[in-house]
């Protein structure tokens, strides 16, 4: 999984509520389970018209946002039905962090465990870098000192632990299994002695 530590760029303005995971990725799209590839597909039908052209009014179409790594999202942003899609084909598209004040549990917890950070701030925090994202300015999101930037204007935020340690070192769930390898043996050894009947020991 890619590490998320610091990035700078633009920011993509996407300022409405409830944009669900059917509009980040339609579902006509999810018949595969390879992760590259759905970054063309992202936000399907406000990108593209319907004879296939590209919509140059939507942000993501248009210079410089069409390289931006960073999306500036209205409240309740991932809401809908449960599709690890979307955060697969937000990053795909490059875009490494979704600002917000507040994401649908799902597509968060789907987010950290594939490298892509929602980050929650204060409804005038958002309001704000917004505004610096249609400015076309530079915006700086610093994972490891908790604070967004850009220019004069600086946030700095809460985020778990565990959310973070994740996200700097990269971590999925099986690398995050295995940093606790030694505890788990300890754990069945322990079941074992005082437990036979429980747990068959593992002699690997």
């Amino acid at each position: 999984m890619l590490k998320f530590e610091e990035i700078s760029s633009v920011a993509a303005s996407l300022p409405e509520i409830n944009i669900d995971t059917d509009a980040i990725i339609p579902k006509q799209f999810l018949k595969t389970i390879e992760r590259k590839g759905l970054g063309k597909h992202l936000f399907f039908e406000k990108r593209f018209k319907r004879n296939n052209e590209k919509n140059e009014k939507f942000v993501l179409n248009k210079d410089p946002w069409k390289k931006a790594k960073i999306i500036v999202a209205g409240d309740n942003f991932g809401c809908g039905s449960s599709r690890e899609h979307a955060p697969w084909a937000l990053l795909d598209f490059g875009i490494r962090c979704v600002i917000s004040t507040s994401f649908a549990d799902i597509f968060y917890n789907n987010s950290i465990k594939n490298g892509l950070f929602p980050l929650v701030l204060k409804k005038d925090e958002v309001l704000s870098l917004d505004e610096i994202a249609n400015k076309k300015q530079l915006i700086t999101v610093n994972l490891k000192e908790k604070k967004v930037h850009s220019g004069n204007n600086s946030y700095f935020f809460e985020v778990e632990d565990s959310v973070r340690e994740r996200l700097l070192h990269g971590y999925d769930d099986i690398e995050l299994t295995l940093k606790h390898i030694k505890s788990i043996k300890n754990y069945e050894n322990n079941e074992f002695k005082n437990k036979p009947w429980k747990l068959l020991k593992n002699e690997n």
